[in-house]
């Protein structure tokens, strides 16, 4: 399921923690993703020293072969070494595959773990990293960069040990052959190692670039290729302009991937070049020596040598082509443990309290909340606040005033940075957030659906409801008849977002997952304001069933649907500025009343907005008339909180 994020906050890109060059990958740190499968990697080890044992057998065996059995007719030691030769190849064989198969999947199970971790810590990252990052940048790093690390961690880990071993087993069987022709084998080696090592560091900046690029692509397609991002194309005639762009951004990826495959690749080139002619360097060497009187070297040990020697060639330049897709990939593993390192600002406590029962009681007892503690103003400032249960609260203020963040500190989307916030006398951080998931349920203006059926879409607040309880939900939402009108009913697919759905007919749906819940807390953040009067009135009915019996918190944007409310507060500032019901506050002739007025000046009989009811536009009028008072006149003094029962 995908997260996304209901809130709004500061603007601005989120960036990692500390820059690549400056915090590098830590080989160990990439060892341990592999700690809890060593038992199986000792297995893989024993394989591949099997492997290479039976690998550098084969040429003795061809050395006695040619040496021994061949000129003194010995036609029994032929056969058993010939049989020998040929056991030696199923057995390479056999190992081999039982390597790949084990190296595999503990490859796997070790990017299962990547996949889980990168995901779970950002479930549990804050709301404000999600307004922060661009949702394809968050599904490259789990989709693109972790799948880059898949030859990594299923195959070149293990390539990796097999090669080395291979080398190490091939250099000590040459040894033991000649000494003198291992040595000239092996003059070069240091060049190569020093050479792919350049190659390497420059293969991890070119990677670290293109996995940055296949970000920003992702990015582009999911925000363009959206069904907000196609209207907003079309509608604003930027189609062909989008399209250019995407070409472009795909052009950058190609020279980057083009860039990333020629890396080193002529010297690595010359590398390959070079060990393909040491045969042909080593007879050379061997018939120099024989000429000039040096000491004999047979023909079965010249031939064992050589076949050695080109055994070594093999996994020489593996392991160089190893250690550059080492050092590439940890760039790789550098973008995974950015997002791994992430702090999680919001944690469950140690010793968390759960509350079997949720009188629904709330407080906010001196809040204050920073969403940048470097200097920036408060958004929230001396909150104190009492909310009974079952009692009403609505909270309005122009835009930026703090409504939606003092609502979302209730079920810790956000943390207050100064005071506390108190459900049924407990603050809401001791809470466990089990607990705090079925006390308190949210319906914001913006609903959220995903492509899935109507039921499914119910059903993901209470995944074990039946479907009688669904039904249930949605008549109190008021809108089961028209889900039952659907061709498939509860089985019809919402599509993409929810756009089959008029935004009234999603907020219901939204409403009835909420009632589903049952929670006994309930925010409503401007859940009417982007609707029409008549698609209004629909939804109030349902927001009426659902608040019901409940403890209800309203962030209001039309003051026509919070006239019943027990407590109503007005937020300028990020402060209280008034405090009280409806008629206290209208005849105090204050913010509030300046807001009631600004309504009535927007009703379609004024300009574009919401009528409001008769008696508002009679409050409205009155206020405007009343002598002292204008749309700026500063509060009057604040009333005492309004404690009402259900």
């Amino acid at each position: 399921m995908r997260h996304h994020d209901l809130s709004t906050g500061p603007d601005g890109q989120w960036t990692p923690p500390v820059p690549d060059s400056e915090r590098p990958v830590e080989l160990r740190r990439v060892l341990r993703l592999f700690r809890p499968y060593r038992g199986r990697l000792a297995v893989v080890g024993l394989l591949v020293g099997a492997s290479s044992l039976v690998s550098v057998a084969t040429p003795f065996m061809l050395r006695e072969i040619l040496d021994t059995a061949i000129p003194q007719g010995r036609t029994g030691l032929l056969s058993l070494l010939a049989l020998g030769m040929l056991a030696a190849a199923v057995a390479g064989g056999v190992f081999g595959v039982l390597q790949t198969l084990i190296s595999t999947t503990v490859g796997q199970r070790v990017m299962h773990d990547l996949r889980t971790a990168v995901y779970d810590r950002l479930q549990r990252m804050p709301l404000a990293f999600f307004t922060r990052t661009r949702t394809g940048e968050v599904q490259s790093r789990i989709a693109n960069d972790i799948g880059g690390m898949q030859a990594t961690v299923t195959s070149t880990a293990t390539s990796l040990v097999s090669n080395l071993t291979s080398v190490v087993a091939t250099v000590v069987a040459m040894l033991a052959l000649d000494w003198r022709l291992t040595v000239v084998s092996l003059l070069l080696l240091p060049l190569f190692v020093w050479i792919s090592r350049r190659v390497g560091r420059e293969r991890k900046k070119i990677t670290a670039q293109r996995q940055k690029q296949m970000a920003a692509m992702s990015a582009m397609v999911t925000e363009s290729l959206s069904v907000s991002g196609i209207l907003l194309g079309r509608t604003m005639g930027r189609a062909d302009s989008l399209a250019d762009q995407f070409a472009g951004e795909s052009e950058r990826l190609a020279r980057l991937e083009i860039r990333s495959s020629m890396a080193g690749r002529w010297r690595m080139a010359v590398i390959g070049v070079v060990m393909a002619a040491m045969p042909a360097i080593i007879y050379w060497a061997a018939g120099m020596a024989l000429r000039g009187g040096g000491p004999q070297i047979s023909i079965g040990t010249l031939v064992a040598f050589v076949s050695l020697q080109q055994g070594l060639f093999r996994p020489t330049v593996s392991l160089l082509s190893t250690g550059v897709q080492l050092q590439a990939s940890l760039a790789l593993f550098q973008r995974i443990f950015e997002y791994l390192d992430l702090r999680v600002d919001i944690t469950e406590p140690e010793r968390p309290v759960r509350l079997e029962q949720v009188r629904g009681d709330v407080r906010f007892d001196g809040v204050e909340f920073h969403y940048d503690r470097d200097g920036a103003p408060p958004t929230l400032s001396g909150l104190d606040l009492t909310v009974p249960a079952g009692g009403s609260l609505a909270v309005v203020g122009p835009t930026g005033s703090g409504k939606s963040t003092l609502g979302y500190l209730v079920p810790r989307l956000y943390d207050a940075t100064g005071g506390r916030v108190l459900l049924d006398g407990t603050d809401v951080r001791d809470l466990s957030f089990d607990t705090l998931a079925r006390a308190v349920g949210v319906v914001s203006q913006e609903t959220y659906l995903f492509h899935a059926s109507v039921a499914d879409n119910l059903r993901f607040a209470k995944p074990g409801a039946t479907d009688e309880e669904i039904r249930d939900a949605a008549r109190a939402a008021q809108i089961h008849d028209h889900i039952e009108s659907l061709p498939d009913g509860y089985d019809t697919l919402v599509g993409e977002r929810g756009y089959r759905f008029s935004g009234g007919e999603k907020q219901r749906l939204a409403i009835a997952r909420t009632i589903l819940r049952d929670p006994p807390v309930l925010i409503l953040d401007e859940a009417t304001s982007a609707l029409d009067t008549h698609t209004e009135q629909a939804v109030q009915r349902a927001i009426d069933e659902l608040s019901a019996r409940r403890t209800t918190i309203t962030i209001a944007h039309r003051l026509s649907t919070i006239r019943e409310a027990d407590q109503i507060v007005v937020l300028d500032g990020g402060r209280i500025v008034e405090r009280g019901s409806h008629a206290e506050l209208m005849a105090r002739g204050g913010r509030y009343t300046a807001l009631v007025r600004r309504d009535a000046e927007t009703a379609p009989g004024s300009g574009t907005g919401e009528a409001p009811t008769a008696g508002e536009g009679a409050e409205a009028a009155a206020a405007a008339d009343a002598p002292g008072t204008t749309a700026g006149s500063g509060p009057g003094p604040a009333a005492a909180p309004v404690a009402a029962g259900p």
